[in-house]
């Protein structure tokens, strides 16, 4: 792809966006699965099905509502994802990450991304909510491979802080208003889309993985790559293969992601207001 036709792309779903509604958005959230509810809350929605906005890809994965909303949570203006997209989906790596592109033309600044992980750290329980500090990509691909268009980024961006030290601390002080113990680690992502057998779960605790899942890194690359700050959480909906006697499944991610839904939704209301 020439880097005029991924400029032309991007121009084309923004202006389709920036058509629908006259709000102009510097926060963008990233919604994982089961935890779409924030979408809900948002005021004055304007509300686009992905498969009506020119050169977007759409979800498949239940879970993921297949929706961008626009709108103001707090007074904020935001633009969400309510359902992202992944490498086993079938996309590349530059497609499942192409909404951030639209994103900062639209003039987002700031990136919440969320997810729903396995926990690899033994001390983690499910239903935690742990900052993301750092990430470790396992999924062989890099959504800036290939020609480097000037007007995206530098060729060989920076990534020794791609989640923001200063947003990780204001989350921090949200959750102690709020009484809420949240965790910190480093999120591996894995290609999937089956779930990781025990060896590999050992490995990426060697490596010093403290949760796992199959989304997130492709997109902050690219978010960092634009100069958005990231602020990253992984919901921990399971223990990872071979800590706990059971198999994983789907629906346990969905359904303990109903659980603590509550609490990740304040919490981010609360950071919203702080930001």
């Amino acid at each position: 792809m020439t880097n005029q036709t991924i400029l032309d792309r991007i121009a084309a779903s923004a202006d389709y966006i920036a058509s629908k509604s006259p709000l102009k958005p510097e926060i963008g959230l990233i919604l994982g699965s089961g935890l779409g509810i924030l979408a809900d809350l948002v005021e004055n929605p304007t509300v686009l099905p992905y498969e009506e906005i020119p050169e977007f890809p759409v979800s498949t994965v239940e879970g993921h509502a297949g929706e961008l909303v626009l709108g103001t949570v707090k007074g904020r203006a935001v633009i969400l994802l309510k359902g992202r997209f992944h490498l086993y989906e079938g996309y590349e790596a530059d497609t499942v990450s192409f909404p951030i592109r639209v994103m900062k033309k639209l003039g987002v600044k700031t990136l919440i991304v969320t997810n729903a992980a396995g926990g690899v750290n033994v001390d983690f329980d499910p239903g935690d909510i742990m900052i993301i500090t750092d990430h470790i990509n396992f999924m062989g691909k890099n959504p800036l491979v290939g020609p480097n268009a000037s007007e995206l980024g530098v060729r060989f961006p920076d990534m020794s802080e791609p989640y923001s030290r200063r947003l990780g601390k204001l989350a921090d002080e949200a959750a102690a208003e709020k009484g809420y113990r949240l965790r910190r680690g480093v999120y591996a992502a894995m290609l999937g889309p089956c779930y990781e057998t025990p060896a590999e779960i050992r490995m990426l605790r060697v490596v010093g993985a403290d949760a796992v899942g199959m989304s997130t890194v492709p997109e902050v690359i690219v978010a960092r790559h634009a100069g958005i700050e990231v602020l990253g959480f992984s919901c921990i909906t399971n223990m990872a293969a071979g800590i706990l006697d059971q198999p994983l499944s789907h629906s346990e991610v969905m359904e303990t992601a109903d659980r603590v839904k509550d609490q990740f939704l304040d919490l981010i209301l609360t950071i919203l207001e702080k930001l």
